[in-house]
């Protein structure tokens, strides 16, 4: 080695620099305004939509509240005893939703996001990093339940005459309600990784939240809320009122926000309240903060791990095998295809349970429908069933939505292998209809047979109901798998993300349109019917044949177009 000159100082090498908060949050915050600047084709149009519909749905949230609101106002003593109860009751439900995607969304963010590899070998510390994330996870969860608050709070602003400082004061309420559950969600699933793989704790988390969710909301139906709007069903007024006093849940930030807030409206302000909000809010950040520098990098380690699989044929694919055999060796393959992607998928095929629940929910409610005694006529009694039909409608949409309309996003680059093959688009089309459609059948008309059955409609009520449900079975998931084709979403990493897209709101409007129209459309032949048994009169058989054709017509059209449609969508795509 040369020999150093007298008087040299040795080079040493600079520090790396240490990337601050907002470095590190930069590329999610360029990644958003490239595509929200991008000049993409309609996106003027799709965003003008989006934000008529999201304006509606505010005006229909604040509209109910503000009615309620403001008949609680005029009860003198317990109206905002009851105005108090209702605003504790959403909160704990915020407070659960947000506790149960916080879980899930942090372990995408802490553990399985793509950037983590540069972050956790990068000159980044541990902190920011932390702070980093956990900011992510808040945005990432918290979006619905904050639209769910601005019309909410709006409305007991309104009616309380909560003046211009009611608006700064909710938001400083609420957003350390937003972060506790998003601190605690992230603490769970550190630990959870530390002691599974990441990718096998992601089903297990999955399982988990969904159950956790049908016992919430079978919980909820259970303590039937609605008997604190009659009062006649306790002993005393006593005892009435003490419930109203009673705290809903007196340990979770929701009753501290509905203390704070009620509190602010009545002119006497609950700072211990506030002040508890944010204690706990800093407390918990900084127990999580703690937890995540002693566990993270053996999570974070571990989340590279992934569980074990085995291929194995068992019984019940040799019997869906010889079963599906007179469709012929391609139909039957693409049969099982689909039914062996969806119950691989752990947060697909667990989103069943809160289905279950949800309908026994929904058959729960139709039982306790006051339709018999006292100023219930006959007319009351008979449509109060044809209506029901239009219930039973949204919540075939909505599981069409969930299961059917991601059928082809979610064969992402798949989809060229099949389109490479001889097989034909149409028989792909009609595997993933078919596969979606008889247990969406199924399931509803167990609905309408269960209800009609509660409900003690008459014979031909019941016919009308049936006929009309499997026809509107038909039409919404002929138009799930057309929307489903026509805007998908090849590169998502969530297939829950896909139902929330442009197309997936274009999908409920036209499946809200569909199940709109069938009803009018029967609206009047029904009427005809109840009116000749009413008043002794004969009902007119051109009526009844043109208003069920109609209907008929209308739901065979919404069944066939729209997967035609696709198939000249997916035949385009080929060239």
């Amino acid at each position: 080695m040369p020999d150093r000159p007298s008087g040299a100082v040795a080079a040493v090498p600079a520090a790396p620099p240490d990337a601050h908060l907002l470095h590190i949050l930069e590329p999610k915050w360029l990644t958003a305004r490239a595509r929200a600047l991008a000049n993409e084709r309609g996106r003027g149009a799709r965003f003008t939509i989006l934000a008529v519909v999201g304006l509606l749905f505010w005006g229909f949230i604040f509209g109910v509240l503000y009615k309620l609101l403001a008949y609680f106002r005029g009860v003198q003593e317990i109206g905002p005893l009851l105005a108090g109860k209702l605003l504790g009751l959403m909160l704990v439900s915020f407070f659960s939703i947000l506790l149960l995607s916080n879980v899930i969304t942090a372990l995408s963010s802490f553990f399985l996001a793509k950037d983590l590899d540069l972050l956790v070998s990068g000159p980044v510390d541990w902190l920011r990093l932390y702070g980093a994330k956990l900011l992510e996870t808040v945005v990432a969860s918290r979006w619905m339940v904050a639209l769910m608050a601005i019309p909410m709070f709006a409305a007991y602003g309104v009616v309380y005459h909560g003046g211009w400082f009611f608006a700064p004061f909710a938001a400083l309420t609420f957003l350390p309600f937003l972060v506790v559950p998003s601190v605690i969600g992230s603490a769970v699933t550190l630990v959870l990784v530390n002691v599974f793989p990441a990718r096998r704790t992601r089903d297990i988390l999955s399982v988990i939240a969904i159950a956790a969710a049908s016992a919430i909301v079978l919980l909820f139906r259970l303590v039937r809320p609605e008997r604190l709007a009659r009062p006649e069903g306790f002993r005393s007024l006593v005892d009435f009122v003490s419930v109203l006093r009673t705290p809903t849940s007196p340990f979770l930030p929701s009753e501290w926000v509905q203390r704070a807030i009620m509190g602010e409206l009545g002119g006497t302000p609950d700072w211990l309240a506030f002040y508890l909000l944010w204690s706990t809010a800093a407390a918990c950040i900084v127990i999580g903060a703690m937890l995540h520098r002693s566990l993270y990098l053996s999570g974070f380690s571990k989340a590279q791990e992934s569980g074990q699989r085995w291929a194995k044929t068992g019984v019940l694919t040799r019997f869906a095998t010889r079963v599906l055999a007179p469709l012929g060796v391609l139909r039957r393959e693409m049969v099982l295809k689909e039914l062996r992607v969806f119950f691989r998928d752990t947060t697909q095929w667990s989103q069943l349970i809160l289905l279950a629940v949800l309908v026994v929910v929904y058959v729960f409610n139709i039982k306790f429908l006051p339709l018999r005694g006292e100023g219930v006529t006959f007319f009351l009694q008979n449509i109060v069933p044809f209506l029901n039909l239009v219930l039973a409608g949204f919540v075939l949409a909505s599981i069409a939505a969930r299961f059917i309309f991601p059928g082809v996003s979610l064969e992402g680059r798949t989809l060229w292998l099949l389109r490479s093959s001889p097989m034909r688009m149409q028989d792909m089309l009609w595997a993933k209809f078919w596969v979606g459609t008889l247990p969406l059948l199924i399931l509803a008309l167990i609905i309408v047979g269960v209800t009609d059955y509660l409900l003690q409609v008459t014979e031909f009520l019941f016919i009308v109901s049936t006929v009309t449900i499997t026809l509107m079975t038909f039409a919404v998931s002929g138009l799930a798998i057309g929307f489903g084709t026509l805007f998908p979403q090849f590169e998502t990493e969530n297939a829950a993300q896909i139902p929330t897209s442009f197309g997936g709101l274009l999908f409920m409007m036209a499946s809200v349109g569909v199940i709109g129209g069938v009803v009018v459309l029967e609206a009047r032949p029904v009427y005809s019917y109840l009116a000749s048994i009413a008043f002794k009169q004969p009902a007119s058989l051109m009526e009844m044949l043109a208003g069920f054709g109609l209907a008929a017509l209308l739901c065979i059209l919404a069944t066939v177009v729209p997967i035609r449609v696709a198939l000249r969508r997916l035949e385009q795509l080929e060239h």
